[in-house]
């Protein structure tokens, strides 16, 4: 267990004091009734393969305001992808739109950002430069940059894209799953991620048992 770890349920709030935090194990033991509590303003992203369970926590653990009753912004590109699809003719490729949709998420992250509301972003972590884009942004408002990270073996992950009905290629999910590994073996070491204020290490059922990712 590494630095941060903390005991069943209350409120923990990363980066005040541990930067580590390892809530895997016990069946979710570790997570369950627990709410992970960060400041109103600061971006949180939820890292993990494709297929882990990072858009259903979103959705589930996520709310739309803070406890002072500030806009809380959860950016999630699957939701762009969704939209997107539901204005394009269904016989189009994904393949051939992809580049907009990407474009128009990355705009959407962009005016999130610039609102200066709590953000809570969806990446998979394996482009780096999204992570020191969102590092270089915190420091310039004040704000800070954490990360909760899903640690999800590569079986489950598949059944989980097979149970939304979207796969990965093979060779995507490779670099999913050496940038995931880096990250989580980074967390393991007692180290978040470069620009990131503290990181949550979180397994399935850990993610399921967390009752709150909340801004106060």
């Amino acid at each position: 267990m590494t630095q941060g770890a903390a005991p069943t349920g209350g409120a923990l709030r990363p980066g005040r004091g541990a930067h580590v935090h390892d809530l895997r194990g016990d069946g979710g033991a570790a997570a369950t009734g627990r709410e992970l509590r960060y400041r109103a303003g600061d971006v949180v992203v939820a890292s993990g393969l494709p297929g882990s369970g990072k858009s259903t926590m979103i959705g589930r653990a996520v709310p739309r305001l803070d406890q002072r009753g500030g806009v809380v912004l959860r950016v999630d590109s699957q939701d762009t992808r969704e939209r997107w699809e539901r204005r394009v003719p269904r016989w189009l490729p994904y393949a051939l739109y992809r580049p907009l949709v990407r474009c128009a998420h990355y705009a959407g992250l962009r005016r999130a950002l610039r609102s200066g509301a709590s953000v809570v972003v969806h990446d998979c972590g394996t482009l780096p430069w999204v992570r020191r884009w969102l590092a270089r942004d915190a420091r310039r408002t004040g704000r800070r940059l954490h990360m909760v990270l899903l640690d999800v073996g590569a079986a489950v992950a598949l059944e989980g894209q097979a149970a939304r009905g979207r796969a990965v290629s093979r060779y995507a999910f490779g670099r999913h799953r050496r940038a995931v590994g880096r990250l989580v073996a980074a967390a393991e070491g007692g180290r978040p991620p470069e620009g990131c204020a503290s990181v949550a290490l979180l397994d399935r059922a850990a993610a399921g048992a967390l009752r709150r990712i909340g801004f106060e």
